[in-house]
């Protein structure tokens, strides 16, 4: 959460004003508002300067600048973390696309506005609570799911919010943006297994540092009509078994 997001939701509650209340005051959603609290993202100019009248402060008390207010704390990682997003007219949050092209550069524009501002964007209108992106994947290490299948993921703010075995969409320092089936072992070692549904690829491990983004699995598009007559099948008890021999493992060795 950043200086900005705490005192706009330090001031609210000063005033004794629910987020629907003062979204309206604004003239802005109340999902908008939500996202502006919770640190998922920033007002744009003309929006903070509503809100810098309407509470009576200067746009450098509201970020902190004049203030004692502790600085951002990190959400993924150990990293400070503000998440870029748009909005369309109606100020409803969108869903940028990420194509299989732009994803080399995504790893040094992901937290630029300029740079999401830029991207594709679509709304559909079943995915509510939370903010979403969908990235176009590439290679055959998700089979059933086809390279040029487009995911579509729900912002996650913590790394120990994982979920064993569930889909996600990481970004990461190292590799850029993947696509895996995730195993959480950060309370034991630190780590996180990565695992191909294709398992003619080996899992790798990362460090809950090394994650910068990240975004669960929840819907995916695909032009790709499935074979009546193919039938690939995810052996999730084999993943497991495998994870739990790799942890093992590690275990012994260190």
């Amino acid at each position: 959460m950043s200086v900005l997001s705490e005192h706009i939701k330090s001031l609210r509650k000063q005033q004794g004003l629910t987020q629907e209340q003062l979204a309206a005051e604004l003239g802005i959603k109340r999902s908008l508002l939500a996202a502006y609290e919770e640190g998922r993202a920033e007002p744009r100019l003309q929006n903070l300067l509503t809100i810098s009248v309407f509470f009576g402060k200067s746009i450098d008390e509201l970020l902190g600048r004049s203030s004692s207010t502790s600085t951002p704390k990190g959400s993924v990682g150990n990293s400070p973390k503000v998440l870029a997003i748009t909005v369309d007219r109606q100020e409803r949050e969108n869903i940028e696309l990420v194509p299989q092209k732009a994803s080399a550069g995504y790893l040094n524009g992901f937290s630029d506005p300029e740079y999401i501002e830029n991207l594709p964007k679509f709304q559909l209108p079943m995915l509510q609570n939370g903010t979403f992106r969908a990235f176009e994947i590439k290679g055959d290490s998700m089979l059933p799911l086809r390279p040029g299948t487009i995911v579509i993921g729900r912002y996650v703010e913590g790394a120990e919010q994982i979920k064993n075995s569930k889909t996600y969409i990481l970004v990461t320092a190292q590799e850029g943006v993947v696509y895996k089936r995730v195993f959480n072992y950060l309370k034991e070692n630190g780590k996180l297994f990565l695992v191909s549904d294709n398992t003619t690829y080996q899992p790798y491990q990362v460090t809950g540092e090394e994650i910068l983004e990240i975004w669960e699995a929840v819907a995916y598009i695909s032009l790709d009509f499935p074979d009546p007559q193919e039938k690939v099948e995810v052996d999730l008890p084999k993943l497991k078994s495998l994870i739990n021999q790799l942890q093992e493992e590690i275990t012994r060795i260190g």
